[in-house]
């Protein structure tokens, strides 16, 4: 059902702030790589229930069966399929280069978005 929440578009907010701040200021081996990445689904997460009610499990499932296509996207070339590989926002957005730790990166931001569900 679609109903706005301020709550999640608030959050959602916040953690498109901190992603760009992320990749414009921060040019290390961890946080822009992997918190960049933990925090990537837990926005996703906030954006879809910002604006649509449903029940947790299937959209933090949704979101992370969404992330891990992505994935898979990067390992099968899709930026370049698409013959956007000189197109930088979709080098961005989409990603060109597939990682393992970016799975575990999905799958721990999505357990922290249940678990932090779990307790309100």
């Amino acid at each position: 059902m679609l109903k706005f929440s301020l709550k999640y578009f608030l959050l959602a907010l916040a953690l498109f702030i901190t992603e760009v701040l992320i990749a414009l200021y921060v040019h290390d081996s961890f946080i822009r790589p992997y918190v960049g990445d933990y925090l990537v689904v837990i926005f996703i997460y906030c954006v879809v229930r910002s604006i649509y009610q449903a029940p947790v499990k299937p959209v933090a499932a949704g979101v992370l069966i969404f992330s891990y296509l992505i994935e898979m996207g990067q390992y099968f070339n899709l930026v370049g399929m698409l013959g956007l590989q000189h197109n930088r926002a979709a080098r961005i957005i989409i990603g060109t280069s597939f990682a393992w730790s970016d799975i575990v990166a999905y799958t721990l931001g999505i357990l922290t978005v249940l678990l932090v569900e779990k307790k309100r």
